[in-house]
């Protein structure tokens, strides 16, 4: 296997949702560093990425690859190299189509705001709120039971974007072409790896899920049903 790259999804895969990194997580991470490159592929910006795993050095694509960075080693600290913004102008529609959708599948209580506005372009329908706390947000639908019969439904709604069953209670919409093949690819390109040359580990494979689209290339990758699993699923790459 002539692996030179190692693409890693962060929440589910080495830390919990919106959790810092433990520290067999960071060993395990340490161990794959010292043969391979690194890149985290992620859902949120690359700033969160990198604080939340406590500045671990190692690039950061975010937002489904609106945002691109590099762990710059003398600096000792993350430098956004590039970013896509695109303007949400249909605030008041997004919000109401998404009332529609609370009504229809009963996510009518909620604290906070309908709809999370990023400045990147994508939104955030938080079926919690946005001010719901993290507990309430990782008991709300951990086997994606409550969302799954949403899914096409949002889809439908918001056709101009791409949908996710986003983190713990929520889904992600995010705008095209961006997803994690989109952003591995061209991280790839940038640097010069072919497919053939990464393995990229994730947790969210399924339907709806926001790895799907790279389980299903021609990327080599690796399966984590439990972010605790990491070290042991990787083991071999050492």
């Amino acid at each position: 296997m002539s692996i030179r790259l190692i693409a890693l999804d962060m929440d589910g895969t080495i830390t919990q949702h919106k959790t810092p990194l433990d520290s067999a997580n960071r060993r395990a991470l340490d161990l794959l560093r010292a043969k391979y490159r690194l890149v985290i592929v992620g859902a949120g910006s690359c700033m969160r990425i990198h604080n939340q795993l406590d500045r671990y050095p190692i690039d950061v694509i975010g937002c489904y690859g609106m945002e691109f960075s590099r762990y710059d080693e003398s600096q000792q600290t993350l430098v956004i190299t590039e970013k896509t913004r695109i303007p949400v102008t249909n605030r008041e529609a997004i919000n109401e189509k998404a009332r529609v959708l609370r009504e229809r599948f009963g996510f009518t209580e909620y604290a906070g705001d309908s709809v999370e506005f990023h400045d990147s372009g994508m939104l955030t329908f938080a079926l919690l709120g946005t001010r719901a706390s993290i507990k309430d947000k990782l008991a709300f639908d951990p086997d994606r039971s409550r969302r799954k019969p949403a899914y096409s439904a949002v889809c439908e709604a918001f056709g101009e974007y791409t949908i996710f069953i986003g983190g713990s209670s929520s889904f992600d919409i995010v705008p095209h072409p961006f997803n994690k093949l989109y952003a591995l690819d061209k991280y790839c390109r940038l640097h010069d790896y072919r497919h053939d040359e990464v393995v990229f580990v994730g947790d969210d494979y399924g339907p709806g899920g926001n790895d799907e689209q790279v389980f299903t290339s021609d990327i080599r990758c690796i399966r984590i049903d439990n972010y605790l699993d990491f070290p042991a699923a990787t083991a071999h790459l050492h």
